[in-house]
């Protein structure tokens, strides 16, 4: 019996010192280096050309309204060996398109990448065409890519005699695959004597624990320092002696560094969309909201004449107006952190275009302690 009561109060002071330990504290949000910053030789190139669309179901080009898409035709029925001598041609299954798109770093010919093409003239869609051969050039020139393929649409549109149905824009699609690469770019990755990283969001603490980061692993492998933080977005990496570039690369960008970035409200009031970032912080200021609502109500009423009169049938107008006021609370904010913020705000009892006033107004108060982004 005694044996079994210093069991049970050993079991309980364990059970005591354990729940008694402190919790462990959250990790800091990390990230990889290839997630926040890019390679500056690694960029996309944009590209453009012009191209025709063919096997239109009557809804292209009115050539008279677009005259340039009658010129490309007769212009691509010469090259063919075709005369176009004498007659006009009232096609309505042929569309001018501009065509785009963006060569990836380090492509190389024969490869394929996606094209955009959309409408230059009064086309009203391009559902059901095919892209005729297209030559896609860079912004020296030269020709890196062609594209031809089916054209691609994700809107359609329904038009009666008395009503119309559409969704999404019909005048432009994509043609997936449609473009080869004929041209690579003259610079080489295996050439380059360093490395430049640009992050996508430039901030000084990033750029230089970035710099800090590809050093230590720099001086576990090489033996020296070999980042620097240019500035807030760049970070140059020297090439080492004897160092494969790609093999390089491919170990700084799975490096993980801690990332900071300034506090910052971005407001879109044309949607009612409200992002506050975490290290915004609100000096103590009262605030009141409150909203008047004002409802004009015509209820005309028509009057009778007494029967066998000369009287004429009228209409006797009839208005009510209802005034009611909502909110009208006064609220301290004191945005210690996010939660207490979000809290303080909700509080109020206000609708998100309630609360971007809020905002404007405590920036304008020099209480808001952040950026504040309009879009």
């Amino acid at each position: 019996m005694i044996v079994c009561l210093a069991r049970r109060l050993s079991l309980l002071v364990a059970a005591c010192a354990v729940a008694l330990l402190p919790l462990a504290e959250p990790a800091a949000a990390a990230s990889r280096i290839k997630d926040v910053a890019s390679l500056q030789s690694g960029r996309d190139n944009q590209l453009i050309g012009y191209g025709l669309v063919v096997g239109l179901q009557g809804t292209g080009d009115s050539l008279r309204s677009s005259p340039f898409t009658e010129q490309s035709l007769r212009a691509m029925l010469q090259n063919l060996g075709i005369s176009t001598q004498g007659g006009e041609s009232r096609s309505k299954n042929i569309a001018a398109v501009l065509v785009t798109a963006n060569l990836p770093p380090f492509a190389s010919p024969g490869s394929r990448i996606d094209v955009t093409v959309g409408s230059l003239g009064d086309s009203t869609s391009l559902r059901g065409g095919t892209l005729v051969m297209t030559s896609l050039s860079g912004a020296d020139g030269q020709i890196y890519a062609v594209a031809q393929g089916s054209v691609v649409v994700s809107g359609f549109s329904a038009e009666g005699d008395a009503a119309t149905l559409q969704q999404n824009t019909t005048t432009s699609g994509r043609v997936p695959n449609g473009a080869i690469i004929e041209r690579e770019l003259p610079a080489k990755f295996k050439d380059s004597v360093n490395l430049t990283l640009q992050l996508r969001n430039p901030d000084f603490s990033t750029a230089v624990g970035m710099a800090a980061a590809i050093n230590r692993y720099a001086e576990a492998q090489f033996g020296g320092r070999i980042a620097e933080a240019r500035d807030s977005q760049s970070v140059v990496v020297d090439r080492p002696k004897m160092a494969d570039l790609a093999r390089l690369m491919a170990d700084i960008e799975n490096l993980v560094i801690e990332t900071d970035v300034p506090a910052r409200v971005v407001v879109n009031e044309r949607t009612g969309t409200i992002v506050i970032g975490q290290d915004v912080r609100i000096s103590q200021v009262a605030v009141s909201y409150g909203t008047l609502t004002v409802q004009v109500t015509e209820s005309p009423t028509v009057v009778q004449p007494e029967p066998f009169s000369r009287g004429q049938t009228a209409v006797e107008p009839n208005t009510t107006i209802d005034a009611t006021q909502s909110g009208g609370k006064v609220a301290i904010l004191n945005g210690s952190n996010l939660r207490t913020l979000v809290a303080g705000l909700n509080s109020i009892g206000v609708k998100p275009d309630g609360i971007i006033s809020i905002l404007q107004g405590i920036k304008s108060a020099g209480a808001l302690q952040a950026e504040l982004v309009l879009q």
